[in-house]
């Protein structure tokens, strides 16, 4: 039975294979055929920003991040990323270098590299793939196995090195970005060079499944390979991809000796809670709601829907950043026996365990959070999970890259304080290289340059907007009827956005406009008419009407400043606010305040006016907050306690900026929680 089953799975998928360029969407995350997706994405090149922000941050992608991240990882003192590659390939001699998670980190470029193609169509950029990817095709072993510090390894004692002896290779984490960079290579370029790669290595990682012992087979961290095996299974239509990825569901958590940092403690069906490293744990679930987009296994749903009330109502930041914790243990006091207490590392705390100082809110953990929430998005349609995705980007993501596009932050502090008695593993203040993990820059840059194909998606009723920017868009509805809209807007420093329908078919079809959970009071006019539907925020407003060229759609969302409070569960932040306006969140940076005031000895009143101001920092064009703030007894040295003092020592002019702009005017203290005079 066995071999028949073989020779049937062998047989499709070479019948898949063969059937590779037909009817291929070429979208980032491909559902158009998943049974249980509601959504799907528009082809990639479909949408083009404008103008405002997000084309500026495009626009910086472009000319300094992915040229910035480029000569990093092709510098041979420095990245050395594909000369790693060429080490493993024979065409160069010498060791590897870098950390041994740095393929996969040098594919996330290149899938940015192919992003930003899909858009500008720049010929230098499409060569440049090539000749990279050749040599990778050159470094890959001939049964599939491709890991540059194994290749390296082998090629100088190939008796010692093997592979997935040491789970923290990340040898699985690396074959899963080649194979959602591949994926997106082929949608976009139509070639199959980057994707034979892919093939040859996910056979591999199939045959090694099916050989491997259980230990052995459960030897993976950071699970990139969840979304990489379903993407390949979407692109090449291959039946054993599918087998695959449920197969690595099921297998985890069933080792002995499983950690909740790594998530595999527990079987994946069982968990409650988000628990361990907060990378790790997004990937996971991000893999998971893939999994079920092609299976329909409502006990993966069941997780996915404990885990994201958990993380979303007791774990996340009010940036969107996940994994409050840079060292900490599980369970965490709930346990008698010290063989139930594990280490942690970068990892989702306690519930309402968010400090400010020592927040980790490792940058990729962010971007973890927006692929995770995206595919939820696609599940289902429901608009909290865009609203989620909406706050990680322009906030706990966005964050960990400077406006230049050339420094990066591995960690994001809600607070930074130069008289902290202790100094933490990563730096405080972005820089060029982060060294040893470097893995969140590139993936900043990949999520920037593919935001544009987060922006719509398509359901067979019609179109959904889920972001706001100023963008073109000329596509084709779940039926085949072409469509094409312009979005202007200054959001999100405006709430008003005016969609014009250039063109449209013939039927009535259905526009899904998101009212964000954050706004009051939206409205929406149709030709400059009321529309006559609920404007509920939080959920996707729907308007079905026979639509015909010049035909205008305006959504008004008032931005007024609000002050925000957390749950008093929350200690670290009893009695104080944060500053949002519409999906931004506010800080306060030395650079904003007089050079003789400290940022830790301000306080806002519950009446304090704070006005909107458009400034420019480093050249990027942000709205900024003005007012006054309370000053507060600024001697705390050889204090740890003192009597509440009651006199008033005044105001001062403070500015608050986004809080993904901080540290951009040189190096600052920083507060995101300030201390509230109701």
């Amino acid at each position: 039975m066995r071999t028949i089953l073989r020779i049937s799975l062998c047989v499709a998928g070479l019948t898949a294979l063969s059937n590779l360029a037909s009817a291929q969407s070429k979208s980032l995350t491909n559902t158009s055929q998943s049974p249980y997706s509601k959504l799907s994405s528009v082809d990639m090149g479909n949408v083009q920003w404008t103008k405002g922000f997000w084309a500026e941050r495009f626009k910086a992608c472009r000319d300094s991040m992915i040229p910035h991240m480029w000569s990093v990882y092709t510098d041979n003192k420095s990245g050395h990323a594909i000369q790693n590659f060429e080490v493993a390939a024979g065409l160069d001699t010498g060791s590897h270098v870098g950390p041994p998670f740095q393929d996969g980190d040098f594919y996330k470029l290149l899938e940015a590299m192919t992003a930003m193609y899909a858009v500008n169509k720049d010929k230098k950029l499409d060569a440049e793939l090539d000749k990279t990817i050749a040599i990778i095709a050159k470094a890959q072993r001939a049964d599939g196995y491709i890991h540059t510090p194994t290749l390296i390894d082998e090629r100088k004692n190939p008796a010692k090195a093997k592979a997935f002896e040491d789970r923290l290779n990340f040898e699985t984490y690396n074959l899963g970005h080649l194979m959602t960079a591949a994926c997106i290579h082929y949608r976009v370029t139509g070639k199959k060079n980057f994707l034979n790669i892919a093939i040859k290595a996910t056979d591999y990682l199939y045959r090694f499944y099916k050989a491997a012992s259980p230990e052995l087979a459960r030897n993976a961290i950071c699970p990139s390979h969840y979304m990489g095996v379903v993407e390949m299974y979407r692109t090449t239509h291959d039946p054993k991809y599918l087998e695959l990825a449920k197969n690595l569901i099921d297998i985890r958590g069933l080792m002995k000796d499983g950690t909740d940092d790594n998530q595999d403690r527990v079987p994946f069906r069982q968990q409650t809670a988000a628990m361990g490293h907060a990378v790790r744990a997004n990937y996971l679930y991000a893999g998971a709601a893939d999994v079920y987009a092609e299976t329909g296994d409502t006990t993966l749903t069941h997780t996915l829907n404990l885990v994201w009330n958990d993380v979303v109502n007791r774990k996340m930041y009010i940036t969107g950043g996940c994994g409050a914790l840079y060292d900490g243990v599980s369970p965490d006091g709930t346990s008698y026996l010290l063989k139930d207490v594990q280490q942690i590392h970068q990892a989702y705390g306690r519930d309402y365990q968010l400090p400010n100082f020592t927040s980790h809110n490792e940058t990729c953990a962010s971007v973890g959070n927006v692929l995770w929430n995206w595919r939820m998005l696609q599940l289902t349609g429901d608009a909290k999970y865009a609203d989620v995705m909406e706050l990680t980007l322009y906030n706990g993501m966005l964050s960990g890259i400077s406006l230049s596009g050339t420094k990066y932050l591995y960690t994001n502090p809600l607070s930074v304080s130069d008289d902290m008695p202790f100094q933490q593993r990563w730096s405080k203040d972005r820089v060029g290289y982060i060294g040893y993990s470097n893995c969140c820059p590139p993936n900043v840059i990949r999520t920037i340059a593919e935001l544009n194909n987060y922006v719509y998606s398509l359901s067979d009723k019609g179109i959904y907007i889920n972001l706001y920017g100023g963008n073109v868009i000329s596509t084709k509805l779940k039926n085949g009827n072409n469509i094409k809209l312009t979005q202007e807007t200054d959001y999100p420093w405006n709430g008003a956005i005016k969609i014009t329908l250039d063109q449209t078919p013939v039927e009535a079809f259905s526009m899904f406009l998101r009212i964000p959970g954050w706004s009051e009071g939206a409205k929406l006019t149709v030709n400059g008419k009321p529309a006559q539907i609920s404007l509920i925020a939080g959920q996707y407003a729907e308007i079905n009407s026979k639509w015909k060229a010049g035909d205008v759609i305006e959504l008004n969302l008032p931005m007024p400043v609000n002050m925000v409070e957390a749950n008093p569960l929350v200690e670290e932040v009893r009695n104080q606010i944060a500053v949002k306006r519409g999906p931004i969140v506010y800080c306060i940076e030395s650079a904003g305040i007089p050079k003789d005031k400290n940022v830790f000895n301000l306080s806002l009143s519950s009446k304090v006016n704070l006005t909107p101001q458009n400034i420019v920092i480093d050249n990027a064009n942000i709205t900024a907050l003005t007012g006054k703030a309370e000053l507060q007894n600024a001697n705390w040295k050889n204090h740890l306690y003192r009597n509440v003092s009651t006199k008033d020592l005044g105001t001062v002019n403070v500015q608050l900026i986004p809080y993904f702009a901080w540290g951009n005017r040189g190096h600052v203290e920083m507060e995101t929680w300030i201390p509230f005079n109701r």
